[in-house]
């Protein structure tokens, strides 16, 4: 990044605060709607009342004449036509204070809060004279809202214990006006008129009075008007990526700003509104509704797609963006190492124009929606269970890339591999930019005939993962799981196979095939019997009635019928058990580890099938080496596995 330019002065508050009403400082499209609660409000006008920092600004200066670079709007409550005007300074730091201050001090309009316990309430804000100017008081505590007719009340609404709805009550009860607080002369004439109207010849009372006021114009009101805020202003030529991350450094205070809202910004100073593209227009029909609820089942109120996020849909057209630039340059001749780089980072989301956005928009729609129908054939149904969050964005790019040859089973089957061997070599936890700029340029060449792609060739799992695996959030763990939907798992009871359909109607979920009960009570430990290698996708009802019981007593009543459900002929049951790589034998005679043992190799080659890579098992006393930090997490984490 090139070197900022920046100056440092101080500025009068008021006009500061002068400029933010006529729109001559506004801000910038990503900044947040202005939340501060009451009690802040006070706080921070307690502040200033005493003179005490409260912060620098930081500002980020226009050229006159110039297209902005960002879409902008004026402070909250700023004066009519403040919008239409070409502001001096965007405001990246301070907006809250300043809307806080400007709406109290200088707007002479009730202010819209809200209470610590996020109730909406409308109050005007005023200065108890007499708190303020004592002096072991806390300051905050002489700031009072006061509700919006300026009344109030106790028990239940029924008593007036203070009116403040005319000047001459507000001289009475010595309550100043914050909206008078760079402008108190009128009020101060009006108050002095009054004591001396009051004071019924006592000059003395009279005086007193006049005093305390003065008391408190020097003491409290001056410090308004000679207060000065120390302004940070970045030079009109600072880019806008250095903008976003200046602006994160700075508000700390409040949630991150993501690359979304900043390239919402950009796109709106074009005229093009990013946010209707996501959220809708009517906030209901946007590209999130549509993702959200694509393809889910008939009593879901989301899909699989129910996370993604809008910086997720950016990135994928970002990767296509910057792969077309890459596939021109080299059409063009461009030596390789000066082709640009495929990228989804980012930067890349910052530096992605509007025509650019224009022209995948479409394409990546149809590609995330596509993704859908593939992870549900893959056997995943809630995005609970999906391995990968990240992972959806070179699939969704991929397939917007490919189109419509989507629809052929080799070319299904060679994502397919893609996909199982990102999960199963854990390769999306971190640090994935690089690795889906690979993916989406390596895997259509891969389905036109090219070489395999690096996911595919780093995608080895190690055996010994298995017996490691307790936590539902690993993505191998989810992947065994999904990988067994996918061949067919059926219940054991109905031997109905577990589809989309079926799923929910049912509520499938992990459990262990070994029961947790029998397993405490058998004295094995919880490292052993809670990994993946005990567990198997169930049916909630189904999972009720075989409980806590042993394997060869709940197959038993499974065989006999439980309940309502019919007998069930041995041969069947087996194969249902089958479908969940389990070993009927093994289960029947309650013989725990040699059970574990067959059933780990046969999930071994369950993913070795979906992987297409073979897995060497390691001698049981090789150590285990090398875990990815979210696996190294995990392991050992067995109480949290259900």
């Amino acid at each position: 990044m090139s070197r900022m330019n920046f100056k440092t002065n101080p500025v009068h508050l008021h006009e500061l605060l002068r400029d933010c009403g006529a729109g001559k400082i506004q801000l910038p499209d990503f900044q947040r709607s202005w939340v501060w609660d009451e009690e802040r409000i006070k706080s921070l006008i307690a502040s200033v009342s005493q003179a005490f920092p409260v912060g620098a600004l930081m500002t980020l200066e226009m050229k006159p004449g110039v297209a902005d670079t960002f879409a902008r709007r004026p402070v909250q409550g700023a004066k009519p036509g403040a919008e239409a005007v070409q502001p001096d300074q965007l405001l990246l730091d301070g907006q809250q204070r300043m809307t806080s201050l400007y709406q109290t001090c200088v707007r002479n309009e009730v202010v819209t809060t809200i209470t610590p316990r996020q109730k909406l309430v409308k109050r005007w804000f005023y200065i108890d004279i007499l708190k303020a100017l004592a002096p072991d008081a806390d300051r905050e505590d002489a700031i009072v809202g006061i509700p919006e007719d300026k009344r109030v009340k106790e028990n239940f609404d029924k008593d007036v214990v203070q009116d403040l709805t005319t000047p001459e009550r507000e001289y009475a009860a010595l309550m100043f006006p914050l909206v008078h607080v760079f402008d108190w002369d009128a009020w101060q004439d009006g108050y002095d008129t009054f004591w001396l109207s009051v004071s019924d010849g006592d000059m003395n009372a009279y005086k007193e009075h006049k005093a305390t006021f003065t008391r408190f114009k020097n003491e409290v009101l001056e410090n308004f008007k000679s207060y000065q805020v120390p302004v940070i202003a970045l030079g009109a030529d600072t880019s806008h990526e250095a903008v976003c991350l200046v602006f994160e450094k700075v508000n700390t205070g409040g949630k991150p700003l993501d690359a979304f809202e900043l390239v919402t910004a950009m796109y709106a100073a074009r005229g093009h509104r990013l946010r209707d593209d996501w959220f809708g227009a009517d906030g209901q029909t946007g590209l999130q509704t549509r993702l959200a609820t694509f393809g889910r089942a008939a009593d879901q109120k989301f899909g699989v797609l129910e996370k993604t996020q809008p910086t997720e849909v950016l990135q994928a057209i970002a990767l296509l963006h910057t792969k077309t630039l890459r596939e021109q340059a080299v059409v063009n001749g461009v030596k390789e190492s000066d082709l640009p780089a495929v990228r989804s980072g980012r930067q890349s989301l910052l530096d992605l124009p509007l025509d650019g956005y224009k022209r995948w928009r479409d394409a990546v729609e149809a590609g995330f929606k596509t993704a859908a129908k593939f992870l549900r054939q893959q056997g995943i149904y809630r995005v609970f269970d999906l391995p990968y969050q990240s992972q959806i964005v070179p699939l969704a790019a991929i397939f917007a890339a490919i189109g419509d040859r989507a629809e052929h089973a080799a070319v299904q089957e060679k994502i397919a591999r893609w996909f199982w061997c990102g999960i199963f070599g854990e390769l999306y936890g971190s640090a994935t930019d690089s690795r889906f700029a690979k993916d989406v340029v390596e895997v259509p060449l891969w389905i036109d005939g090219g070489p395999e792609p690096t996911t595919v060739k780093d995608g080895r799992f190690r055996p010994d993962r298995l017996r490691s695996m307790y936590s539902r959030l690993s993505a191998a763990y989810k992947g065994v799981n999904a990988l067994l939907l996918r061949e067919g798992a059926k219940d054991f009871r109905t031997g109905q196979p577990y589809d989309a359909a079926l799923f929910f109607d049912e509520g499938v979920d992990i459990h262990h095939i070994f029961p947790d009960k029998w397993c405490s009570d058998a004295k094995i430990p919880a490292s052993i019997y809670d990994s993946i290698i005990n567990k198997t996708p169930i049916a909630y009802r189904t999972n009720r009635k075989i409980g806590g019981a042993a394997p060869s007593a709940y197959l038993d009543r499974l065989e006999r019928g439980i309940g309502d459900d019919p007998p069930l002929a041995r041969g069947k049951l087996d194969q249902h058990l089958a479908s969940h790589c389990i070993d009927a034998t093994l289960l029947r005679s309650d013989s725990f580890d040699a059970f574990l043992a067959d059933r780990e190799k046969r999930l071994l080659t369950l993913i070795a099938a979906a992987t297409q890579h073979e897995i060497l098992v390691a001698p049981p006393e090789e150590p285990q080496i090398d875990l990815p930090e979210d696996i190294a997490r995990d392991a050992g984490l067995a109480a949290a596995a259900e």
